[in-house]
């Protein structure tokens, strides 16, 4: 595992573990996870090399796992909340950075073409909103804004694809079953859904989704040894889904955009009264951490 602390990779105290980038931040799991979402049979002495970015770049770029396998380098994703039709926009966004870091400054200079791995773009999709099918594509040209006909005389000079699969219990069932490991993932994340129906208290659910997982035998050497560290890590997750969604409902893009400060104020102040701390808040509305602490 590279842990190059000049390029960023693995290496930085701003990464924000998730659940899901620790359980597969793991040769052993990844590359049964590989093998599934492209139905290849890598074996588990496969060289893998991740390239996680770990510093924190900017709010809207992504650091749950990225790697390198065969050549090509897998932007990977676990996406809980709703689906995100900007999620080629944030892939490019995070492809540039990681190239960066991957590729020797004097590249910049070369007059001969240089190699670059190949990217793969895959989100894993376990939110509660329906998705239409089980696999998805997104693409960075629908979002493009159209300026009159000759929009229409051929395709974009520039193109993103993201293929999103939905790994909800009872759905891409034949790759759950070639990873052991995103199944186990998948029943978990339910059960957690499951006890959030009769347990007010997020954490508490969690903890009681931990237990039953354990018992019946699922995933049950990760939440053995991670107990506290999953409980704290999904409810920050989940609360986090929570508060954007709320910000979502209340306007807050459309204020932001429109540089209404005290619209951003209200859903900070309202925010704040559901329990979110300052930088979550912060980091929602684009608010600074004084602005909040002044409420």
């Amino acid at each position: 595992m590279d842990t190059n602390l000049e390029t960023g990779f693995d290496a930085n105290r701003e990464f924000k573990d998730t659940v899901f980038s620790l359980l597969f931040n793991d040769i052993e799991v990844l590359i049964p996870l590989y093998n599934a979402i492209f139905g290849t049979n890598y074996g588990p002495d496969t060289e893998v090399d991740i390239k996680t970015i770990r510093k924190k770049v900017s709010k809207s770029i992504l650091n749950d796992l990225a790697f390198i396998l065969d050549n090509r380098l897998i932007i990977l994703v676990e996406h809980q909340s709703t689906i995100d039709e900007n999620m080629p926009y944030r892939m490019l966004q995070y492809i540039v950075e990681t190239y960066k870091r991957l590729h020797e400054l004097e590249d910049d200079y070369r007059r001969n073409r240089f190699p670059l791995q190949r990217p793969k773009f895959i989100v894993l999709y376990n939110g509660t909103d329906p998705m239409p099918e089980d696999e998805q594509i997104l693409r960075l040209s629908d979002m493009f804004a159209s300026y009159g006909p000759l929009d229409e005389a051929g395709p974009s000079d520039l193109e993103l694809t993201v293929k999103m699969y939905n790994v909800n219990k009872g759905h891409n069932e034949k790759m759950l079953k070639r990873c052991a490991t995103l199944h186990e993932y998948a029943i978990f994340i339910d059960k957690v859904r499951e006890y959030q129906k009769t347990t007010p208290d997020l954490g508490m659910a969690v903890k009681r989704a931990i237990e039953d997982c354990i018992d019946h035998n699922v995933l049950k050497k990760f939440l053995s040894l991670n107990k506290g560290e999953v409980i704290n890590m999904m409810t920050s997750e989940w609360n986090m889904d929570i508060a954007v969604k709320v910000a979502q409902e209340e306007g807050m893009e459309r204020g932001m955009e429109r540089g209404e400060k005290k619209k951003a104020l209200e859903i900070a102040k309202n925010l704040r009264a559901r329990g979110n701390d300052v930088n979550t808040v912060a980091e929602i509305t684009g608010l600074s951490v004084d602005d909040i602490l002044r409420l």
